[in-house]
This record gives C-alpha cells, sequence and structure tokens, in this order.
C-alpha cells in the first residue's frame, strides 16, 4: 500500500470539462493538514507503516497515551488518525502535507462510513420483492417465511432481516481525481463518495485500476 490522504467531505459540485463538452459531477474534499505523526519500522514494530493524523482537536478530547504520542511528535492533537502500510524495505515519506500525494487524472478509492437510515425492512434495506398486494394478502411488504419450523429448523446465521440501516463502512473504487486546489487545500473527486457533509474519509491509491 502507498501512502494516503485523510480529508473532510466538503459537499458536491459539479465542473465543466470544456474540451469534451461535458459536466462532471465532483466531490470536494478538504486534506489540508495531514500530519505524520509515526513511523513505523519492522525492527521497532515488526512492519513498516505511517501513522498519519487529520483535524484538530481540544487537547481536554483526547486521552493522555494519545496526548504523549500528538506532543512527541510535534503536533496538535488530532480526531481523525489512520495508518498506511508499506512493503518491508520501502522508502517512507518524513513529511506529509496531502496536496501532494494525487495529481490530476489519478484513480483512487474512497472509504468512509456510509449515511445512517435507521431501522428499515427488508425491502428497502436488502431489496426484497416484497408479497402479493392484492387485497386480504396483509403480508405486503414483510418478510415472509424464514425457515424456523421443520426445515431446518431454526434461523440461519445471516439471514436477512428488517434492522438498522446504514453507518457502515463503506469503500467506492475507482474514482478519478479531477484537479487538484492547493490555494484551497482541496482535491476534487469524481462522483459521490460514502458519508454526510462533514463526515472523514480516506482517500488512498486504486487497487484496482491504475489506467
Amino acid at each position: 500500500m502507498s501512502l494516503g490522504l485523510l480529508g473532510k467531505k466538503l459537499g458536491m459540485t459539479r465542473l465543466f470539462d470544456q474540451q469534451a463538452g461535458i459536466m462532471i459531477p465532483v466531490t470536494v474534499i478538504d486534506v489540508s493538514g495531514n500530519t505524520i505523526l509515526q513511523t513505523k519500522t519492522p525492527e521497532k514494530d515488526g512492519y513498516t507503516a505511517v501513522q498519519v493524523g487529520y483535524g484538530d482537536q481540544k487537547e481536554h478530547r483526547s486521552i493522555k497515551p494519545d496526548l504523549g504520542r500528538f506532543k512527541k511528535a510535534g503536533s496538535t492533537p488530532k480526531r481523525f488518525v489512520k495508518e498506511f502500510r508499506f512493503e518491508t524495505g520501502a522508502a517512507v515519506p518524513e513529511s506529509h502535507t496531502g496536496l501532494e500525494t494525487f495529481t490530476a487524472g489519478q484513480w483512487v478509492d474512497v472509504i468512509g462510513e456510509s449515511k445512517g437510515k435507521g431501522f428499515q425492512g427488508a425491502v428497502k434495506r436488502h431489496g426484497f420483492g416484497g408479497l402479493k398486494m392484492t387485497h386480504g394478502s396483509m403480508m405486503h411488504r414483510r418478510t415472509g417465511a424464514i425457515g424456523c419450523r421443520s426445515t431446518p429448523g431454526r434461523v440461519w446465521k445471516n439471514q436477512k432481516m428488517p434492522g438498522h440501516m446504514g453507518t457502515t463502512r463503506t469503500t467506492v473504487q475507482n474514482l478519478k481525481v479531477v484537479a487538484v486546489r492547493p490555494e484551497d487545500g482541496v482535491i476534487l473527486i469524481s462522483g459521490a463518495i460514502p458519508g454526510t457533509k462533514g463526515s472523514y474519509v480516506t482517500v488512498r491509491a486504486a487497487k484496482k485500476k491504475t489506467a
């Protein structure tokens, strides 16, 4: 894995490609203030990795072990901290501002937490087709049989049922970096990404698409 970015989703807008004559929907991500907090080595930690922090927060909101780590790195307390692993022996960067990590036209994956939708039934949560909608059915959008009687005599693990929907770790792959704006501290990525406005996301180099 290579070094990635931590950022905050600011919202969506659109850009116009004058040459192609098309409109491109983009998501604006603030990535200013990425800071390297710790570098892990095989000799000391058993693997190679870089720990990155983003988003300043008040000192009293951090626990003491984290405060010691932040002060050792010469950084202010950070709200969002992630690790990026490297192959053993790979060159590890010493500084990280965020904006130099990706360039326009590069493919990336974005990881975030999906929007919460509360308690939902099986039709909305899992896409069930539902049962008869005719008069007298009384089973329009209900789950139906789940096999808890003679065969198989129990409810199988991971049976799709009503429940809480959303607020799960979600990865959207193969999105293109449309523009990098150092003066604003943001990058613009094509399409939609997981999460609400103000939510934290991780941007990494695409694993399945390179060109």
